[in-house]
């Protein structure tokens, strides 16, 4: 369970998704308000990172998606997972990024890989994309 703002939201609810959401737009807005050259320059590597190359873009967001669950980063696996697939990626192949997490991180990464699976079923199910600063 997540508790935010005096009331309990079960982990990885479509509240929850949606309160990921709203958290990082606030933190990227101010990030941008205060000018920070940093954050701009992390928003540039975001961009030259998760572009195709040798690896694909899909390619590259399954690696995040598997980096993000073995370090337990719940905005990560939110963010890549559906980024994983709007590159194209299968739930298989997101299914697959995370059972390698598993392996590396262990029960850590179970959490969160979890929450991915949630984040995958509201795509398909329509209900919510958040993929967005």
């Amino acid at each position: 369970y997540h508790k935010s703002k005096n009331k309990v939201n079960i982990r990885g609810s479509m509240e929850y998704l949606k309160e990921l959401t709203q958290r990082r737009k606030k933190a990227h807005a101010q990030f941008v308000k205060l000018d920070s050259k940093t954050y701009k320059a992390f928003l540039e590597l975001e961009k030259v990172t998760f572009c195709d190359g040798a690896l694909s873009k899909k390619m590259k967001e399954l690696i995040a998606v598997g980096i993000s669950a073995a370090v337990n980063c719940e905005s990560c696996i939110q963010w890549h997972t559906e980024y994983a697939l709007k590159a194209g990626a299968t739930e298989k192949e997101v299914m697959e990024a995370l059972e390698v997490a598993i392996e590396i991180g262990g029960g850590r990464a179970v959490a969160t890989a979890r929450l991915a699976t949630e984040v995958m079923q509201n795509i398909k199910d329509g209900d919510f994309t958040s993929a967005q600063y």
